[in-house]
């Protein structure tokens, strides 16, 4: 096993020795303070591999003499093996050498590769959970050392954000930065990753065909109309068409229908792909197309058909994902997930005014890469329709009026919740969020 030593003056430190030595697949082994500093034993994930592979050559068939003299286990790893092989349900599975003697016993093989994976299961819980002791360690000592980064951390997590954004952002705030400037920093930022059009020509101007989509209830069929409303005071009601695909709600296309009347627009119903494509090739030669689609629970099949039918209709037929700003992040992300298909035009931030933090909605479309269309923030139509605008976004996150009180973080807290963060801060849609 090739174990390697790394001391530090501190735990953080350490870690990030480990990583950049190892990479992040590294196995902790050990983790103790010395008179030198933090000392950890640590060796990379792959050299986990190579302690069981002879053994299960062997294992397999395969005569101990027979394998080169270079893949000949050493004593180490032999034994780690021997150890990993036990006992299990009868099978007498001692080790390598055993099972080759005894020949192929009927499951043996199976019962040893199994027993090594639960063995390289326990180990990634192990280093897992040392990750989050280290960081829960690291962060209380950076409380200590720089308390103005505590202070920024509890806003975020009071706005909504997630503990593994607001991880990412603390850690790099600017030196010497006291919390006011952090904060003013940390808005910078997340307005410079907020992806939002530069101004409402760019959907009322171009036109085209939109489909409103999300779950049950986000306000898809009260947004169409306030679209609607907009497109007939810049074009005209006879440059637009709207259509509905709600079959399913009750009172669904009356709904859409009573808008449409008010705005003097005929409303098309359509039920499957192929009547889609028949409505959109007899309403080509209108400006703007709004599509009001059935609420669909991001859980429930019925997405993956309602992004094929309206993908199968033309590429023509855009789509705006309307999020709910009074869902949790984990929420949000799920249905992102679930809507996005080949990929999303836009989406479009709902109920903002019944929202008691709005973090958890601005922390999912930074880093799900969505461009960001409009803000609504009430039923009014079409006033409740409001362009994107980042930097307003990013203040009012902060200065969101909110009666949280009972679920904010205190200071001792704070370690147990960026613990777990510790290796959230690693995930895919976070590496590509603009620090500096």
């Amino acid at each position: 096993m090739n174990v390697k030593k790394f001391v530090a003056a501190s735990s953080r430190d350490a870690w990030r020795h480990v990583r950049e030595a190892l990479g992040d697949d590294a196995v902790i082994l050990s983790n103790r303070t010395t008179d030198e500093g933090v000392e950890i034993l640590a060796m990379a994930g792959d050299d986990m591999t190579t302690l069981a592979t002879p053994a299960v050559a062997v294992a397999r068939g395969a005569s101990p003499r027979s394998q080169p003299a270079a893949a000949a286990p050493k004593p180490a790893a032999a034994a780690a093996t021997a150890r990993v092989w036990r006992n299990r349900g009868g099978a007498q599975v001692a080790g390598a050498g055993d099972v080759a003697a005894r020949g192929q016993q009927t499951g043996a093989v199976d019962e040893a590769v199994s027993a090594y994976g639960e063995v390289m299961n326990e180990i990634r819980l192990m280093r897992g959970a040392l990750e989050s002791q280290l960081a829960e360690i690291s962060w209380d000592h950076t409380q200590k050392r720089d308390p103005h980064k505590a202070g920024v951390m509890r806003e975020m997590l009071a706005a909504g954000f997630s503990a593994s954004l607001s991880r990412l952002m603390t850690e790099h705030l600017p030196p010497n930065s006291n919390e006011a400037e952090g904060l003013a920093w940390i808005k910078s930022v997340l307005a410079r990753n907020l992806l939002t059009m530069s101004n409402e020509n760019e959907l009322l101007e171009q036109g085209g065909v939109y489909a409103l989509v999300g779950p049950t209830g986000v306000g898809k069929t009260t947004t169409t109309a306030k679209l609607a409303a907009r497109c007939v005071m810049r074009h005209g009601a006879n440059k637009l068409a709207l259509i509905t695909t709600d079959g399913y709600r009750i009172g669904g296309y009356e709904q859409l229908r009573i808008y449409g009347k008010i705005l003097g627009v005929m409303v098309h119903a359509v039920k499957d792909e192929a009547d889609l494509r028949i409505a959109l090739d007899e309403l080509k030669g209108k400006h703007t197309v709004l599509i009001d689609t059935v609420g669909v629970g991001q859980r429930d099949q019925m997405v993956a058909e309602q992004v094929a039918m309206l993908a199968g209709a033309g590429p023509q037929v855009k789509r705006l994902l309307c999020l709910n700003a009074t869902v949790t992040g984990s929420t949000l992300n799920e249905v992102v997930g679930a809507y996005k298909g080949d990929g999303l035009a836009g989406c479009i931030i709902t109920k903002l005014d019944e929202a008691a933090t709005i973090g958890n909605v601005i922390d999912i479309v930074i880093r799900q890469k969505l461009n960001l269309y409009y803000i609504a923030n009430g039923q009014r139509v079409p006033e409740d329709l409001h362009i994107a605008n980042k930097l307003y976004l990013a203040d009012r996150a902060f200065k969101q009026k909110r009666e949280t009180e009972p679920f904010e973080f205190q200071d001792e807290e704070l370690p147990l919740v960026v613990g777990p963060a510790a290796r959230a801060v690693n995930d895919q849609t976070l590496r590509e969020v603009i620090i500096g």
